[in-house]
């Protein structure tokens, strides 16, 4: 990276989350809780995927991937986070700040896409039950992955590509626990309007895009088995209610923050929260709650343990 040797600015201050001491402390309680449960549930639904045949599906090897992702987007951001909220002094390096963008806008954009994967295996599992295993095949399934992180690093790097070399040479505080394009652009000393429309068409049109084409293929899902079942839904609410959950909660912040650029506010910083801490630590608990398959498999694992 060729950025600090061109800036003045060699780090960056996080004002971190606002809040008396005890509300720290309290804070840091929670999310070292939060975290602590993202990294085991997450872990133990790729581990049973991974070890219980049964569990062999292109449902449950992109519900593993979910769950690899999510403790890859926890991991860029909630441990400093953690460590932050009891120093004084926040300080990231600039590359390390470069870095964490790199990778929430990499773990994003494979995220968005592996939702789409899901919401296509759902429609698939509903609508063309027949023909279910065909065309989720294991094929299909690798190439979703591989398509998830191929988009998500050129989604990145197009970004990246503008920003890394902007000057810094004044104000380096990130209103933020976090570093983002939207909070290191406003830092920048040139103007930063082209570069909010770069981040704007790029992150925005991706998070609507993707959230509009979730929401228009479950319509299309339930129109489907409405037409079919003479007017019983129940059964198609309650198999894409998981999904549809998740995807409110990863996306509400990612509007927010992308489709209307550079907020005068630091409302964003505890909505990301959501992204970053929430959606991860519930998405186990979404997917597993209502699955007799997961609950199973882990009988089947505890039983073998003993």
């Amino acid at each position: 990276m060729e950025g600090p040797n061109e800036s003045a600015v060699s780090e960056f201050v996080l004002l971190g989350l606002s809040g008396s001491w005890e509300t720290k402390v309290f804070l840091m309680m929670i999310f070292s809780s939060i975290y602590l449960g993202i990294i085991l549930r997450n872990l133990s639904i790729l581990f049973l995927v991974i070890f219980d045949s049964h569990l062999h599906s292109p449902m449950y090897f992109l519900l593993a991937n979910l769950s690899l992702i999510d403790v890859g987007v926890a991991s860029t951001t909630v441990p400093k986070m953690i460590t932050d909220l009891l120093k004084e002094h926040k300080i990231i390096s600039f590359k390390g700040c470069m870095t964490q963008i790199c990778f929430i806008h990499i773990m994003g954009g494979v995220e968005m896409v592996l939702l789409m994967a899901m919401a296509f295996d759902r429609y698939t599992a509903i609508c063309k039950p027949l023909h279910y295993l065909n065309i989720m095949s294991p094929k299909i399934c690798v190439s979703f992955v591989i398509t998830g992180w191929v988009i998500g690093v050129i989604h990145a790097m197009s970004q990246f590509a503008f920003i890394i070399n902007l000057p810094f040479c004044g104000p380096n505080k990130v209103d933020s626990f976090y570093c983002d394009f939207p909070r290191i652009i406003k830092l920048a000393c040139t103007d930063g309007a082209r570069f909010e429309f770069i981040v704007a068409a790029n992150s925005g049109f991706m998070s609507m895009g993707t959230f509009f084409l979730l929401i228009l293929s479950y319509i299309f899902i339930l129109v489907t088995v409405w037409n079919r079942s003479s007017g019983d839904l129940s059964k198609a609410l309650v198999t894409l209610s998981a999904h549809i959950t998740v995807v409110v909660l990863f996306f509400t912040p990612c509007m927010f923050l992308y489709v209307w650029p550079f907020p005068r506010s630091s409302v964003d910083k505890y909505l990301f929260i959501a992204d970053f801490a929430i959606t991860p630590a519930l998405n186990p608990i979404i997917y597993t709650l209502r699955n007799k398959d997961i609950k199973v498999a882990i009988k089947r694992l505890s039983k073998q343990g003993h």
